[in-house]
Protein backbone atom coordinates (compact mmCIF):
# COMPACT_ATOMS: atom_id res chain seq x y z
CA UNK A 1 0.00 0.00 0.00
CA UNK A 2 1.29 3.50 -0.98
CA UNK A 3 1.67 6.70 1.46
CA UNK A 4 -0.88 7.99 -0.55
CA UNK A 5 -3.20 5.39 0.61
CA UNK A 6 -2.44 5.34 3.83
CA UNK A 7 -2.68 9.39 3.84
CA UNK A 8 -6.22 8.85 1.92
CA UNK A 9 -7.08 6.37 4.73
CA UNK A 10 -6.53 8.26 7.40
CA UNK A 11 -8.06 11.46 6.34
CA UNK A 12 -11.61 9.02 5.92
CA UNK A 13 -11.34 7.87 8.65
CA UNK A 14 -10.67 11.18 10.74
CA UNK A 15 -13.47 12.96 8.90
CA UNK A 16 -16.10 10.28 9.38
CA UNK A 17 -15.53 9.60 12.95
CA UNK A 18 -13.54 11.94 14.67
CA UNK A 19 -11.34 8.93 15.67
CA UNK A 20 -7.97 8.36 14.60
CA UNK A 21 -5.61 5.09 14.83
CA UNK A 22 -3.08 5.37 17.34
CA UNK A 23 -0.98 2.51 16.50
CA UNK A 24 -2.56 -0.92 16.98
CA UNK A 25 -3.85 -0.89 20.29
CA UNK A 26 -5.20 2.65 20.96
CA UNK A 27 -7.30 5.44 19.16
CA UNK A 28 -6.92 9.19 19.50
CA UNK A 29 -10.23 10.62 19.92
CA UNK A 30 -10.69 14.32 18.86
CA UNK A 31 -13.39 16.10 20.73
CA UNK A 32 -14.47 20.17 19.48
CA UNK A 33 -14.18 21.33 23.33
CA UNK A 34 -12.62 20.79 26.61
CA UNK A 35 -15.92 20.09 28.28
CA UNK A 36 -16.33 17.02 25.78
CA UNK A 37 -13.04 15.66 26.64
CA UNK A 38 -13.63 15.65 30.06
CA UNK A 39 -17.06 14.73 29.39
CA UNK A 40 -15.95 11.22 27.96
CA UNK A 41 -13.15 11.29 30.08
CA UNK A 42 -15.22 10.60 33.19
CA UNK A 43 -17.73 8.53 31.47
CA UNK A 44 -14.82 6.02 30.61
CA UNK A 45 -13.70 6.56 34.25
CA UNK A 46 -17.03 5.49 35.80
CA UNK A 47 -17.82 2.81 33.52
CA UNK A 48 -14.46 0.93 32.36
CA UNK A 49 -15.38 -0.91 28.77
CA UNK A 50 -13.71 -4.33 28.45
CA UNK A 51 -9.81 -4.48 27.78
CA UNK A 52 -9.87 -0.36 28.57
CA UNK A 53 -6.24 0.13 29.97
CA UNK A 54 -5.99 3.93 29.99
CA UNK A 55 -7.74 7.11 29.35
CA UNK A 56 -5.77 10.27 28.30
CA UNK A 57 -7.55 13.57 28.54
CA UNK A 58 -5.92 16.86 27.17
CA UNK A 59 -7.01 19.99 25.86
CA UNK A 60 -9.18 19.11 22.76
CA UNK A 61 -8.26 15.12 22.34
CA UNK A 62 -8.46 12.24 24.49
CA UNK A 63 -6.14 8.63 23.99
CA UNK A 64 -7.43 5.56 24.76
CA UNK A 65 -5.58 2.69 24.97
CA UNK A 66 -6.30 -1.16 25.39
CA UNK A 67 -5.13 -4.66 25.88
CA UNK A 68 -5.54 -5.90 22.23
CA UNK A 69 -6.34 -4.63 18.95
CA UNK A 70 -10.10 -5.93 19.21
CA UNK A 71 -10.79 -4.04 22.34
CA UNK A 72 -9.15 -0.75 21.08
CA UNK A 73 -11.68 -1.39 17.71
CA UNK A 74 -14.70 -1.75 20.27
CA UNK A 75 -13.91 0.93 22.31
CA UNK A 76 -13.52 3.15 19.10
CA UNK A 77 -17.20 1.77 18.47
CA UNK A 78 -18.24 2.63 21.88
CA UNK A 79 -17.26 6.84 22.16
CA UNK A 80 -19.20 6.68 18.78
CA UNK A 81 -22.12 5.48 20.75
CA UNK A 82 -21.96 8.44 23.92
CA UNK A 83 -23.33 11.61 23.90
CA UNK A 84 -20.57 13.98 24.86
CA UNK A 85 -22.80 16.43 25.83
CA UNK A 86 -23.85 15.03 28.95
CA UNK A 87 -21.33 17.48 31.67
CA UNK A 88 -18.34 15.51 33.45
CA UNK A 89 -19.68 14.67 37.15
CA UNK A 90 -16.73 13.82 38.70
CA UNK A 91 -15.77 13.88 42.81
CA UNK A 92 -14.02 17.24 43.73
CA UNK A 93 -11.76 17.77 46.43
CA UNK A 94 -10.74 21.59 47.14
CA UNK A 95 -6.86 21.77 47.66
CA UNK A 96 -5.40 24.78 49.13
CA UNK A 97 -2.16 25.50 47.96
CA UNK A 98 0.00 28.73 49.66
CA UNK A 99 2.25 30.21 47.39
CA UNK A 100 5.32 32.39 47.33
CA UNK A 101 5.10 34.89 44.35
CA UNK A 102 8.09 35.82 43.52
CA UNK A 103 8.55 33.91 40.39
CA UNK A 104 11.30 34.75 37.62
CA UNK A 105 8.65 35.73 35.35
CA UNK A 106 6.23 37.91 37.43
CA UNK A 107 7.02 41.11 35.57
CA UNK A 108 7.01 39.33 32.42
CA UNK A 109 3.41 38.26 33.39
CA UNK A 110 2.21 41.62 34.50
CA UNK A 111 3.48 43.41 31.08
CA UNK A 112 1.98 41.03 29.46
CA UNK A 113 -1.47 41.02 30.71
CA UNK A 114 -1.68 44.75 31.47
CA UNK A 115 -1.71 44.59 34.99
CA UNK A 116 1.41 44.80 37.74
CA UNK A 117 2.78 42.46 39.89
CA UNK A 118 -0.29 42.68 42.86
CA UNK A 119 -2.75 42.47 39.61
CA UNK A 120 -1.72 39.12 38.69
CA UNK A 121 -1.14 37.50 42.26
CA UNK A 122 -4.52 39.41 42.94
CA UNK A 123 -6.05 37.52 39.84
CA UNK A 124 -4.09 34.54 40.58
CA UNK A 125 -5.52 33.85 44.20
CA UNK A 126 -8.61 35.32 43.32
CA UNK A 127 -10.34 32.51 41.35
CA UNK A 128 -11.11 28.67 41.78
CA UNK A 129 -8.47 26.95 39.47
CA UNK A 130 -10.22 23.38 38.55
CA UNK A 131 -7.21 20.28 37.88
CA UNK A 132 -9.08 19.35 33.88
CA UNK A 133 -6.09 17.06 32.92
CA UNK A 134 -2.47 15.28 34.09
CA UNK A 135 0.28 16.48 32.39
CA UNK A 136 3.75 15.06 31.34
CA UNK A 137 4.85 14.11 35.10
CA UNK A 138 3.76 12.31 38.24
CA UNK A 139 1.49 15.13 40.06
CA UNK A 140 1.34 17.77 37.17
CA UNK A 141 -1.58 19.05 36.88
CA UNK A 142 -3.58 21.52 34.34
CA UNK A 143 -5.70 24.35 36.09
CA UNK A 144 -8.06 26.04 34.05
CA UNK A 145 -9.63 29.70 35.80
CA UNK A 146 -12.89 31.21 35.73
CA UNK A 147 -11.43 34.15 33.70
CA UNK A 148 -8.72 34.75 30.95
CA UNK A 149 -7.01 37.69 32.61
CA UNK A 150 -3.62 35.47 32.72
CA UNK A 151 -3.81 34.08 29.93
CA UNK A 152 0.09 34.31 28.69
CA UNK A 153 1.86 32.56 25.89
CA UNK A 154 4.79 30.53 26.73
CA UNK A 155 8.60 31.75 27.02
CA UNK A 156 10.51 31.72 23.28
CA UNK A 157 13.04 29.92 25.08
CA UNK A 158 11.96 26.72 27.40
CA UNK A 159 14.52 26.83 30.50
CA UNK A 160 16.28 23.56 30.52
CA UNK A 161 15.79 22.98 34.52
CA UNK A 162 12.53 24.60 36.09
CA UNK A 163 12.62 23.58 39.87
CA UNK A 164 9.91 21.71 41.62
CA UNK A 165 7.27 23.75 43.35
CA UNK A 166 7.47 26.58 41.08
CA UNK A 167 3.74 28.10 40.39
CA UNK A 168 3.37 28.82 36.54
CA UNK A 169 1.32 30.56 33.34
CA UNK A 170 1.18 28.55 30.47
CA UNK A 171 -1.28 29.40 27.50
CA UNK A 172 -5.15 28.95 29.63
CA UNK A 173 -3.48 27.34 32.35
CA UNK A 174 -1.66 27.14 35.81
CA UNK A 175 0.29 24.50 37.05
CA UNK A 176 2.63 23.21 39.85
CA UNK A 177 6.03 21.78 39.01
CA UNK A 178 5.59 18.60 40.50
CA UNK A 179 9.87 18.03 40.77
CA UNK A 180 12.96 18.95 38.44
CA UNK A 181 12.37 19.33 34.62
CA UNK A 182 12.45 21.28 31.88
CA UNK A 183 9.61 23.60 31.22
CA UNK A 184 8.69 26.79 29.30
CA UNK A 185 6.04 28.09 30.86
CA UNK A 186 6.08 31.61 32.62
CA UNK A 187 7.22 30.83 36.81
CA UNK A 188 5.20 33.37 39.11
CA UNK A 189 5.85 32.01 42.15
CA UNK A 190 6.75 28.80 44.65
CA UNK A 191 5.32 26.56 47.06
CA UNK A 192 6.52 23.48 48.91
CA UNK A 193 3.22 21.36 48.24
CA UNK A 194 4.45 17.96 47.47
CA UNK A 195 2.59 17.38 44.41
CA UNK A 196 3.26 13.63 44.07
CA UNK A 197 3.54 11.44 47.30
CA UNK A 198 3.83 7.69 46.77
CA UNK A 199 3.30 7.76 50.65
CA UNK A 200 -0.12 9.19 50.72
CA UNK A 201 -3.12 7.25 50.10
CA UNK A 202 -3.71 9.63 46.71
CA UNK A 203 -0.48 10.05 45.31
CA UNK A 204 -1.30 12.74 43.68
CA UNK A 205 -2.17 15.65 45.38
CA UNK A 206 -4.35 17.22 42.87
CA UNK A 207 -6.49 14.71 40.67
CA UNK A 208 -8.51 15.64 37.36
CA UNK A 209 -11.80 17.31 38.62
CA UNK A 210 -10.21 18.96 41.89
CA UNK A 211 -10.68 22.94 42.92
CA UNK A 212 -7.55 24.27 43.95
CA UNK A 213 -7.43 27.68 45.37
CA UNK A 214 -3.79 29.29 45.73
CA UNK A 215 -3.08 31.24 48.86
CA UNK A 216 -0.04 34.71 48.52
CA UNK A 217 1.43 34.38 51.77
CA UNK A 218 5.65 35.86 52.25
CA UNK A 219 7.28 33.05 53.93
CA UNK A 220 7.58 29.77 53.61
CA UNK A 221 4.86 27.86 51.54
CA UNK A 222 2.51 25.26 52.59
CA UNK A 223 -0.43 23.12 51.79
CA UNK A 224 -3.54 22.13 53.16
CA UNK A 225 -5.45 19.18 51.78
CA UNK A 226 -8.76 19.23 53.03
CA UNK A 227 -9.81 15.63 51.93
CA UNK A 228 -8.21 12.95 50.27
CA UNK A 229 -9.49 10.28 47.51
CA UNK A 230 -8.36 8.60 44.82
CA UNK A 231 -6.18 5.44 44.23
CA UNK A 232 -2.88 3.93 43.86
CA UNK A 233 -1.43 3.36 47.36
CA UNK A 234 2.22 1.90 47.78
CA UNK A 235 1.61 -1.46 48.90
CA UNK A 236 3.89 -2.74 52.05
CA UNK A 237 6.87 -4.27 51.50
CA UNK A 238 6.31 -8.50 51.49
CA UNK A 239 8.45 -10.58 53.47
CA UNK A 240 11.15 -12.03 51.80
CA UNK A 241 14.82 -14.05 52.32
CA UNK A 242 17.69 -12.14 51.24
CA UNK A 243 19.14 -13.90 47.59
CA UNK A 244 21.50 -12.24 46.17
CA UNK A 245 24.09 -9.78 46.21
CA UNK A 246 25.31 -6.80 43.45
CA UNK A 247 29.05 -6.77 43.16
CA UNK A 248 29.19 -5.03 40.25
CA UNK A 249 25.95 -3.51 38.26
CA UNK A 250 27.03 -2.61 34.77
CA UNK A 251 26.02 0.34 32.83
CA UNK A 252 22.79 0.51 33.92
CA UNK A 253 21.16 -2.66 35.88
CA UNK A 254 17.49 -1.96 37.08
CA UNK A 255 14.65 -4.05 38.41
CA UNK A 256 11.78 -4.87 36.17
CA UNK A 257 8.59 -6.19 35.68
CA UNK A 258 5.50 -5.74 33.14
CA UNK A 259 4.68 -2.11 34.86
CA UNK A 260 2.13 -0.38 35.96
CA UNK A 261 -0.50 0.66 33.30
CA UNK A 262 -3.48 1.94 34.70
CA UNK A 263 -2.42 5.37 35.99
CA UNK A 264 -1.28 7.50 32.73
CA UNK A 265 -4.19 9.88 33.47
CA UNK A 266 -1.84 10.76 36.66
CA UNK A 267 0.78 11.31 34.35
CA UNK A 268 2.43 7.58 35.38
CA UNK A 269 3.52 5.88 32.27
CA UNK A 270 3.44 2.19 32.58
CA UNK A 271 7.30 1.94 32.78
CA UNK A 272 8.37 -2.37 32.64
CA UNK A 273 11.04 -4.32 30.65
CA UNK A 274 11.98 -3.25 27.72
CA UNK A 275 11.53 -6.53 25.92
CA UNK A 276 8.64 -8.01 27.69
CA UNK A 277 8.98 -11.31 26.05
CA UNK A 278 12.63 -11.58 27.20
CA UNK A 279 11.45 -11.22 30.87
CA UNK A 280 8.28 -13.46 30.64
CA UNK A 281 10.42 -15.85 29.30
CA UNK A 282 12.96 -15.91 32.11
CA UNK A 283 10.12 -15.98 34.58
CA UNK A 284 8.98 -19.37 32.55
CA UNK A 285 12.09 -20.68 33.18
CA UNK A 286 12.68 -20.59 36.80
CA UNK A 287 9.13 -21.45 37.78
CA UNK A 288 7.85 -17.97 38.02
CA UNK A 289 4.67 -15.82 37.33
CA UNK A 290 5.33 -14.32 34.10
CA UNK A 291 4.77 -10.75 35.58
CA UNK A 292 7.11 -11.70 38.21
CA UNK A 293 10.27 -8.97 39.04
CA UNK A 294 13.63 -9.31 37.51
CA UNK A 295 16.90 -7.69 36.85
CA UNK A 296 16.75 -5.92 33.60
CA UNK A 297 20.57 -4.70 32.03
CA UNK A 298 22.36 -3.00 29.65
CA UNK A 299 25.59 -4.37 27.76
CA UNK A 300 26.20 -6.47 30.33
CA UNK A 301 28.48 -6.23 33.03
CA UNK A 302 26.18 -7.27 36.08
CA UNK A 303 27.70 -9.24 38.86
CA UNK A 304 25.84 -11.17 41.47
CA UNK A 305 26.49 -13.49 44.33
CA UNK A 306 24.07 -16.06 45.65
CA UNK A 307 23.64 -15.34 49.53
CA UNK A 308 21.62 -18.60 49.62
CA UNK A 309 20.92 -21.25 47.23
CA UNK A 310 19.06 -19.77 44.08
CA UNK A 311 17.45 -20.86 40.86
CA UNK A 312 18.54 -18.14 37.51
CA UNK A 313 18.12 -17.52 33.69
CA UNK A 314 19.24 -14.76 31.63
CA UNK A 315 17.36 -14.19 28.41
CA UNK A 316 17.40 -11.28 25.78
CA UNK A 317 20.90 -10.46 24.51
CA UNK A 318 23.07 -13.11 23.88
CA UNK A 319 25.99 -12.78 26.50
CA UNK A 320 28.31 -15.13 27.90
CA UNK A 321 27.56 -16.33 30.97
CA UNK A 322 30.18 -17.34 33.88
CA UNK A 323 29.77 -18.65 37.26
CA UNK A 324 32.77 -18.70 39.95
CA UNK A 325 32.78 -20.43 43.30
CA UNK A 326 32.91 -18.69 46.71
CA UNK A 327 35.78 -16.16 46.83
CA UNK A 328 37.35 -15.44 50.41
CA UNK A 329 33.96 -14.53 52.39
CA UNK A 330 33.24 -10.68 52.48
CA UNK A 331 30.32 -10.85 54.38
CA UNK A 332 28.54 -12.71 57.30
CA UNK A 333 25.99 -13.47 55.18
CA UNK A 334 28.47 -15.19 52.56
CA UNK A 335 30.40 -16.54 55.66
CA UNK A 336 27.30 -18.62 57.01
CA UNK A 337 26.22 -19.84 53.77
CA UNK A 338 29.78 -20.93 52.83
CA UNK A 339 30.63 -23.22 55.76
CA UNK A 340 26.81 -24.56 55.61
CA UNK A 341 28.01 -27.27 53.55
CA UNK A 342 30.38 -28.23 50.88
CA UNK A 343 30.34 -26.39 47.57
CA UNK A 344 31.90 -26.72 44.06
CA UNK A 345 34.82 -25.12 43.13
CA UNK A 346 35.17 -25.84 39.25
CA UNK A 347 33.90 -22.51 37.16
CA UNK A 348 30.41 -22.80 34.90
CA UNK A 349 29.66 -21.55 31.86
CA UNK A 350 25.44 -21.69 31.24
CA UNK A 351 24.10 -21.36 28.73
CA UNK A 352 21.66 -18.26 28.29
CA UNK A 353 17.61 -19.16 27.83
CA UNK A 354 17.96 -22.39 30.33
CA UNK A 355 17.99 -22.51 33.70
CA UNK A 356 20.98 -22.77 36.10
CA UNK A 357 21.53 -23.00 39.65
CA UNK A 358 23.54 -20.62 41.76
CA UNK A 359 24.43 -21.57 44.90
CA UNK A 360 25.30 -19.52 48.05
CA UNK A 361 28.66 -18.17 47.51
CA UNK A 362 29.41 -18.10 43.46
CA UNK A 363 29.50 -15.43 41.58
CA UNK A 364 27.77 -14.84 38.12
CA UNK A 365 28.96 -12.56 35.88
CA UNK A 366 26.97 -11.48 32.90
CA UNK A 367 29.38 -10.62 29.59
CA UNK A 368 29.57 -7.96 27.03
CA UNK A 369 26.40 -9.10 23.76
CA UNK A 370 27.50 -11.12 21.01
CA UNK A 371 23.88 -9.92 19.79
CA UNK A 372 21.37 -7.74 20.98
CA UNK A 373 21.08 -5.19 24.21
CA UNK A 374 19.10 -5.85 26.94
CA UNK A 375 19.49 -9.25 28.96
CA UNK A 376 17.65 -10.16 31.62
CA UNK A 377 17.51 -12.32 34.85
CA UNK A 378 14.60 -14.22 35.96
CA UNK A 379 14.77 -15.30 39.36
CA UNK A 380 12.82 -18.71 41.42
CA UNK A 381 9.96 -16.92 43.41
CA UNK A 382 10.82 -13.49 41.67
CA UNK A 383 12.90 -10.56 43.38
CA UNK A 384 10.96 -9.08 46.28
CA UNK A 385 10.81 -5.16 47.99
CA UNK A 386 8.05 -3.09 48.17
CA UNK A 387 5.57 -1.93 44.96
CA UNK A 388 5.10 1.51 43.93
CA UNK A 389 1.45 1.63 42.24
CA UNK A 390 1.31 -2.51 42.23
CA UNK A 391 4.68 -2.40 40.02
CA UNK A 392 8.47 -3.39 41.42
CA UNK A 393 9.55 -1.78 38.52
CA UNK A 394 11.65 1.61 38.15
CA UNK A 395 10.95 4.12 36.09
CA UNK A 396 14.06 6.21 34.83
CA UNK A 397 12.00 9.16 34.14
CA UNK A 398 9.77 9.64 36.21
CA UNK A 399 11.64 8.51 39.28
CA UNK A 400 9.10 5.95 40.83
CA UNK A 401 10.23 2.69 42.18
CA UNK A 402 13.58 1.57 43.15
CA UNK A 403 16.98 3.15 42.55
CA UNK A 404 19.20 1.58 39.71
CA UNK A 405 21.39 -0.98 40.97
CA UNK A 406 24.74 -0.13 42.51
CA UNK A 407 27.21 -2.28 44.10
CA UNK A 408 26.59 -3.56 47.67
CA UNK A 409 22.62 -3.60 46.83
CA UNK A 410 20.31 -6.42 48.21
CA UNK A 411 18.10 -8.28 46.31
CA UNK A 412 15.59 -9.68 48.61
CA UNK A 413 13.88 -13.32 47.04
CA UNK A 414 10.71 -14.13 47.12
CA UNK A 415 9.80 -18.08 47.83
CA UNK A 416 8.97 -19.84 45.05
CA UNK A 417 4.92 -20.88 44.61
CA UNK A 418 3.97 -24.06 45.78
CA UNK A 419 3.96 -26.46 42.72
CA UNK A 420 5.80 -24.07 40.78
CA UNK A 421 8.44 -26.05 38.48
CA UNK A 422 11.36 -24.77 36.30
CA UNK A 423 11.02 -24.40 32.19
CA UNK A 424 12.45 -26.02 29.59
CA UNK A 425 15.03 -24.13 27.35
CA UNK A 426 13.81 -21.51 25.07
CA UNK A 427 14.95 -19.48 22.26
CA UNK A 428 15.13 -15.22 22.34
CA UNK A 429 14.70 -13.93 18.80
CA UNK A 430 17.30 -11.36 18.12
CA UNK A 431 17.83 -8.62 15.29
CA UNK A 432 20.48 -8.96 13.08
CA UNK A 433 22.99 -6.57 13.15
CA UNK A 434 24.24 -7.07 9.97
CA UNK A 435 21.27 -5.97 8.73
CA UNK A 436 18.08 -3.26 9.21
CA UNK A 437 15.54 -4.08 11.58
CA UNK A 438 12.27 -3.86 9.92
CA UNK A 439 9.33 -2.72 12.21
CA UNK A 440 5.46 -2.48 11.26
CA UNK A 441 3.71 0.91 12.06
CA UNK A 442 0.29 1.90 11.88
CA UNK A 443 0.41 5.73 10.25
CA UNK A 444 -0.64 8.71 12.21
CA UNK A 445 -2.14 9.79 14.23
CA UNK A 446 -0.59 12.94 13.04
CA UNK A 447 0.95 12.06 9.44
CA UNK A 448 -1.53 14.40 8.15
CA UNK A 449 1.30 17.33 9.53
CA UNK A 450 3.60 15.86 6.88
CA UNK A 451 3.36 15.64 3.02
CA UNK A 452 3.12 12.66 0.75
CA UNK A 453 6.86 12.63 0.18
CA UNK A 454 8.06 13.06 3.67
CA UNK A 455 5.79 9.92 4.37
CA UNK A 456 7.31 8.54 1.77
CA UNK A 457 10.61 9.25 3.04
CA UNK A 458 9.79 7.76 6.62
CA UNK A 459 9.23 4.81 5.17
CA UNK A 460 11.91 3.76 2.33
CA UNK A 461 15.27 5.10 4.24
CA UNK A 462 16.97 3.79 7.07
CA UNK A 463 17.19 4.68 10.03
CA UNK A 464 20.18 4.90 12.45
CA UNK A 465 20.02 4.35 16.45
CA UNK A 466 21.81 7.08 18.06
CA UNK A 467 23.88 6.63 21.51
CA UNK A 468 21.25 9.10 22.93
CA UNK A 469 18.64 6.30 22.76
CA UNK A 470 17.69 5.13 26.31
CA UNK A 471 14.65 3.58 28.26
CA UNK A 472 12.46 6.53 27.21
CA UNK A 473 13.04 6.39 23.76
CA UNK A 474 15.15 5.18 20.57
CA UNK A 475 16.74 8.40 18.90
CA UNK A 476 17.30 7.79 15.43
CA UNK A 477 19.32 9.63 12.54
CA UNK A 478 18.70 9.69 9.12
CA UNK A 479 17.43 12.48 6.23
CA UNK A 480 15.59 15.23 8.43
CA UNK A 481 11.76 15.21 7.98
CA UNK A 482 9.87 18.27 7.07
CA UNK A 483 6.76 19.20 8.01
CA UNK A 484 3.76 20.08 5.36
CA UNK A 485 2.59 23.45 8.52
CA UNK A 486 3.59 25.37 10.97
CA UNK A 487 3.00 26.58 14.34
CA UNK A 488 2.67 23.55 17.23
CA UNK A 489 0.90 20.62 18.25
CA UNK A 490 -0.87 20.85 21.77
CA UNK A 491 -0.12 18.22 23.75
CA UNK A 492 -2.02 14.84 23.32
CA UNK A 493 -1.75 11.79 24.98
CA UNK A 494 1.21 9.54 23.57
CA UNK A 495 1.77 5.66 23.39
CA UNK A 496 4.76 3.29 23.55
CA UNK A 497 5.83 2.69 20.33
CA UNK A 498 4.94 6.46 19.12
CA UNK A 499 7.67 7.71 16.66
CA UNK A 500 7.62 11.78 17.46
CA UNK A 501 9.13 13.98 14.83
CA UNK A 502 10.52 17.24 16.44
CA UNK A 503 10.98 20.54 14.91
CA UNK A 504 14.90 19.39 13.51
CA UNK A 505 13.39 16.27 11.91
CA UNK A 506 15.04 13.35 13.16
CA UNK A 507 12.39 10.50 14.84
CA UNK A 508 12.05 9.85 18.20
CA UNK A 509 10.10 5.97 18.93
CA UNK A 510 8.84 6.38 22.77
CA UNK A 511 9.79 3.58 24.41
CA UNK A 512 9.06 2.44 28.29
CA UNK A 513 9.75 5.13 30.51
CA UNK A 514 7.88 7.65 27.87
CA UNK A 515 6.09 10.73 28.83
CA UNK A 516 2.41 10.31 28.77
CA UNK A 517 1.88 13.27 26.66
CA UNK A 518 3.84 14.70 24.01
CA UNK A 519 3.43 17.87 21.94
CA UNK A 520 5.33 16.69 18.69
CA UNK A 521 3.45 15.21 15.78
CA UNK A 522 3.30 11.52 15.95
CA UNK A 523 4.00 10.29 12.41
CA UNK A 524 3.47 6.61 12.89
CA UNK A 525 3.54 3.95 15.26
CA UNK A 526 5.30 0.70 15.82
CA UNK A 527 3.01 -2.14 16.41
CA UNK A 528 2.30 -4.04 19.79
CA UNK A 529 4.07 -6.75 18.68
CA UNK A 530 6.95 -5.53 17.03
CA UNK A 531 8.33 -3.50 20.16
CA UNK A 532 10.27 -6.43 21.96
CA UNK A 533 12.67 -5.74 18.65
CA UNK A 534 13.35 -1.99 19.79
CA UNK A 535 14.44 -2.96 22.71
CA UNK A 536 17.68 -5.19 21.69
CA UNK A 537 18.91 -2.09 19.33
CA UNK A 538 22.21 -0.74 20.12
CA UNK A 539 24.07 2.11 19.05
CA UNK A 540 24.81 1.73 15.20
CA UNK A 541 22.36 -0.11 14.06
CA UNK A 542 19.75 0.46 11.77
CA UNK A 543 15.78 0.47 11.44
CA UNK A 544 13.42 0.25 8.56
CA UNK A 545 9.64 1.31 9.08
CA UNK A 546 7.22 -1.14 7.04
CA UNK A 547 3.32 0.74 6.97
CA UNK A 548 0.35 -1.66 7.86
CA UNK A 549 -3.08 -0.60 8.03
CA UNK A 550 -4.95 -1.91 11.05
CA UNK A 551 -7.12 -4.30 9.01
CA UNK A 552 -4.10 -5.89 7.79
CA UNK A 553 -2.11 -6.59 11.16
CA UNK A 554 -2.56 -10.57 12.39
CA UNK A 555 -4.05 -11.10 15.33
CA UNK A 556 -2.68 -10.89 18.77
CA UNK A 557 -4.15 -12.37 22.02
CA UNK A 558 -5.24 -10.12 24.36
CA UNK A 559 -2.61 -9.94 27.62
CA UNK A 560 -2.71 -9.80 31.09
CA UNK A 561 -3.93 -6.04 32.96
CA UNK A 562 0.16 -5.94 33.09
CA UNK A 563 0.69 -6.22 29.03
Amino acid sequence: MTAQQHAAYAAAHTALTGIRPAGDRAILVELPSLGAVLSLQAQLTAHPQPGQVDVIAAACTVLITADSPQAAQALAAHVRSLDLEVPAETASTLVTIDVVYDGEDLDEVAALTGLDRGGVVAAHTGQLWTAAFAGFAPGFAYLTGQDSSLEVPRRRSPRTAVPAGAVALGGAYSAVYPRQSPGGWQLIGRTDAAMWDLGRESPALVRPGDTVRFNAIRAQATVTHHQQSGTGAASKEEQATEGLAVRKPGLQSTIQDLGRPGYASLGVSSAGAMDRGALRRANRLVGNSEGDAGIELLFGGLELVALSDQVLAVTGAAVPLEITPPEEPRTAEEQVAIEAEQRTTAVRHPACDTPFALLAGERLTVGTPAAGLRSYVGVRGGLGGPEALGSRSTDTMSGIGPEPLQAGTILPVRTPAPGSIVGHPEVSPLPDRDEATVLRVVPGPRQDWFSDETLQDFLKQEWTVTPQSNRIGLRLNGHALTRNRDGELASEGTVRGAVQVPPEGQPVLFLSDHPVTGGYPVIAVVVHADLDKAAQLPPGTTVRFAAMLPAELPETPKESPHA
